[in-house]
């Protein structure tokens, strides 16, 4: 089983199992790890199963993703590996075998029987979602499946590798970075400016850390939901958010 030891200072400050597809590390409280300290990115890093071995990634963050002292943009972990983000460290332990989330993955998840109703505990949930099976969908009081709006990005000004992208992640990062989703271009352009999550059918943008970014002319800290017809800017660049038909 792996687990990531949270370290400030030598002083241990929290314990994370590893059984989700994957955690996200940050400073903002959307993250599966929250870091709350000024040194960290709002959406630092990532650490993900691939095959047969996790991985981390680094999302552009100002003050990188070091590994054993290391920067590194995406890398292996092995067991006893020391991650340095900010002022923390954490240590990653893997001397168990593979996730069961992940193992999930391979073995597809159990069916049951039809006329049987099968009660998920919360745990159980999180783990057939991580294998990909997929949440039920959302219902409407009157018991009929709501339907999933997509978002849409369309570039108004400015220099982007797309004039358009459709917002079907769960994570989408805005930057120069090689690893942003939507490509800023322009020798000032941050490396990571902003982040846009998708959860429960709506979307939240967040500007990282000296970045600006302005929705409907007015600039914003901290998290903030898009609705249709919002005008994003970031830098040189000026977006419309709206919703697939």
């Amino acid at each position: 089983m792996a687990k990531l030891y949270l370290k400030f200072d030598n002083s241990l400050l929290k314990e994370i199992t590893l059984s989700q597809a994957a955690t996200t590390i940050g400073r903002l409280p959307d993250n599966t790890l929250q870091i709350d300290n000024l040194a960290v990115s709002g959406h630092h890093a990532r650490i993900c199963w691939e095959q047969d071995h996790y991985v981390i990634e680094d999302l552009g963050s100002l003050n990188g993703t070091y590994v054993n002292s290391e920067r590194v943009g995406k890398a292996k972990l092995r067991h006893c590996d020391m991650v340095k983000i900010g002022k923390h460290e954490l240590e990653f332990k893997n001397d168990g075998p593979a996730p069961v989330a992940a193992i999930a993955a391979k073995a597809g998840p159990p069916t049951p029987k039809l006329d049987a109703t099968v009660l998920l505990d919360t745990k159980h949930a999180q783990e057939m979602l991580s294998a990909g099976g997929g949440p039920p969908p959302a219902m409407t009081a009157a018991g009929t499946p709501i339907k999933e709006r997509i978002g849409l990005f369309n570039v108004l000004e400015g220099k982007t590798d797309q004039e358009r992208y459709v917002l079907t992640s769960k994570m989408t990062m805005i930057g120069k970075s090689a690893m942003a989703s939507i490509r800023l271009k322009g020798f000032f352009a941050p490396n990571s400016a902003a982040l846009i999550s998708k959860r429960e059918n709506k979307y939240f943008i967040a500007p990282e850390p000296k970045a600006k970014v302005r929705i409907n002319g007015e600039e914003v800290s901290g998290q903030r939901e898009l609705a249709a017809g919002d005008i994003v800017e970031i830098g040189k660049m000026k977006a419309a958010f709206s919703f697939q038909d």
